[in-house]
């Protein structure tokens, strides 16, 4: 009567292994039989996809988000990290996009890119400032000019002025 149970059992496994295979390749079939229904719906008709498309009004997000080319999208992605993981300045991360050592991105998508980044420049040359004075020991004249110097991390003047007078807080 044991080995009855058993086999029993057995069957019953395969059964259930076979209905839920069953069930999958059904659902699978039925979720592709919607898609090519819809294929079959569309290639009846006059209107090609592409004159669909067009005539498809703009959803919202198709206003929302204006179409940038991928250049200047992975030019904006690079430097948003350099403004905001290593406290570049404007012009220090424009020309680590561009060059040939960095980025290697045309003027114009570097251009798109420092337009376009968020970076607050001042928190930036902050930053960059009490670096030089906790590693370097720089006086406050020193550290201003390697954040303006055109060697060095090439801040604006006003930014220089607002890290060097706030290097205490």
């Amino acid at each position: 009567m044991a080995e009855n149970n058993k086999n029993w059992f057995a069957r019953h496994k395969i059964v259930t292994a076979i209905l839920v295979f069953v069930i999958i390749v059904s659902a699978v079939n039925g979720m592709n039989g919607n898609k090519s229904k819809s294929d079959a719906n569309s290639n009846d008709s006059t209107t090609s996809k592409t004159e669909k498309k067009e005539a498809k009004p703009a959803s919202v997000s198709d206003t929302k988000k204006p179409s940038v080319p991928v250049e200047y999208a992975s030019a904006l992605t690079q430097a948003t990290s350099y403004a905001n993981t290593m406290h570049m300045s404007k012009q220090g991360v424009y020309d680590q996009l561009v060059s040939e050592y960095g980025g290697k991105f045309t003027a114009e998508a570097a251009q798109y890119a420092v337009d376009n980044v968020k970076s607050d420049w001042n928190a930036n040359a902050l930053a960059k400032a009490k670096d030089y004075q906790s590693t370097m020991s720089l006086s406050p004249v020193a550290i201003h000019d390697q954040l303006t110097s055109s060697s060095g991390e090439k801040f604006t003047v006003a930014e220089a002025d607002y890290a060097v007078a706030h290097l205490n807080d």
